[in-house]
């Protein structure tokens, strides 16, 4: 029997989620980067804290969600994300102060959080009795920052490029008129969405963490390396004299990636029950991440980078959720991904101000950039040492 085409258009319309708390208000900030060193002699240490500030939001966020979900429910915390987050995105654009973007930054990381973890959990309900249909919605969910970037950036390098990097604050309101515009279709979305029927039994049973931690601590390791890259990856670009064009088909590649990556990895993540898909994340991240770095200065080693990267980065929070889908009862789905997003959280808070203080001490944007590479190989290592909780051995479980 075929879903309701209705229950696809639900998934598309909860993927502007992440489109606006990932592709806009997260991501996007490595495009602008450049542009606001250039315009406010920022160092590359400051200009790595401006993302640990969204990611310590981003940790407040979901932490704050991890302890509400119960009582407010996904919808709710979903819903009161997607409207903050442009009003915050309209803050980085009024004020030059590190600082004061600093609370803009944290505020949008906040609402970033409310809206990835809600999302997720709804979208892991949509087809809860079809393994391969739920793999694919989550999948289809968290692509959706895909469309976010390829937004981003296919405008703001060449509208900086065309009028100056003293412009930035105009790329800052222009991320905030597209995440407004997202608005009410994901409102919409979330209308339709069911909420968990077993709140409360969910909110009695402990999340079995030790037999988590291998995916844990490899998800960990994930976000501290790959935010680095997108963090950095535009910075890169402009030290080896990339031009404006380039970087906009280069993220633009990140962003069609992102949407394409559902597709390719659809069978894997609906037959990976351990840190399989995890580490297999990992790795094509991190070598992605060391490519351009092995062959400096060759433009196809850095498109097959971004390439590869967009086909791949997102894949790593698809399969933590489905991970969590398929190993715990459905009343803890919310609160497992709250606790991976707070883990998550905690290495994007490591990565940029470290790659950051890595590059400034020597003097190279590269030294950072490979210290990512090798931590999210770690990752991989560590996550593909993940076994399926042992509910999930039984094929009638």
């Amino acid at each position: 029997m075929n879903p309701r085409p209705d229950i696809w258009l639900v998934a598309i319309g909860l993927s502007l989620g992440p489109a606006v708390s990932n592709g806009l208000a997260r991501f996007a900030y490595g495009l602008i980067l450049p542009a606001m060193q250039t315009d406010l002699g920022w160092n590359y240490t400051q200009a790595g804290w401006l993302n640990t500030a969204n990611a310590s939001g981003y940790l407040v966020g979901a932490l704050a969600t991890l302890a509400l979900i119960d009582r407010l429910g996904v919808r709710r915390l979903f819903t009161l994300g997607i409207f903050v987050t442009p009003l915050a995105l309209l803050g980085s654009a009024g004020f030059a102060d590190l600082w004061v973007q600093s609370c803009f930054r944290i505020a949008a990381g906040i609402a970033g959080a409310a809206i990835f973890i809600s999302g997720g959990a709804m979208a892991a309900m949509l087809f809860r009795d079809n393994p391969g249909r739920n793999a694919l919605a989550i999948s289809v969910y968290f692509g959706g920052g895909g469309l976010g970037m390829i937004a981003s950036g296919a405008a703001i390098p060449l509208y900086l490029d065309a009028f100056g990097a003293a412009q930035w604050p105009t790329a800052w309101l222009y991320l905030a008129v597209l995440s407004a515009l997202a608005v009410v279709p994901a409102f919409l979305a979330v209308r339709r969405c069911p909420e968990p029927s077993t709140v409360q039994k969910g909110a009695r049973q402990p999340l079995p963490l030790g037999s988590l931690a291998l995916a844990t601590v490899g998800y960990f390791l994930f976000a501290v390396g790959y935010i680095v890259y997108l963090t950095f990856l535009v910075a890169f670009m402009g030290e080896a004299d990339a031009q404006a064009p380039l970087v906009a088909v280069a993220w633009t590649l990140l962003g069609l990636g992102v949407i394409v990556a559902p597709f390719l990895w659809r069978r894997l993540l609906a037959r990976s029950f351990g840190g399989g898909a995890l580490s297999l994340a990992c790795l094509a991240t991190g070598c992605a991440t060391l490519l351009p770095l092995a062959l400096p200065g060759a433009q196809l080693a850095l498109i097959l980078s971004v390439s590869l990267f967009g086909l791949s980065f997102f894949i790593a929070p698809t399969a933590m959720t489905n991970f969590a889908r398929k190993n715990l009862d459905q009343a803890l789905w919310g609160r497992a991904v709250a606790m991976f997003t707070t883990v998550f959280a905690a290495g994007q808070i490591v990565g940029p101000t470290a790659a950051g203080l890595i590059s400034d001490s020597t003097g190279a944007l590269s030294a950072g950039m490979a210290a990512a590479g090798f931590i999210l190989l770690l990752g991989a290592a560590i996550a593909v040492l993940q076994r399926p909780l042992p509910r999930v051995l039984d094929p009638l479980a």
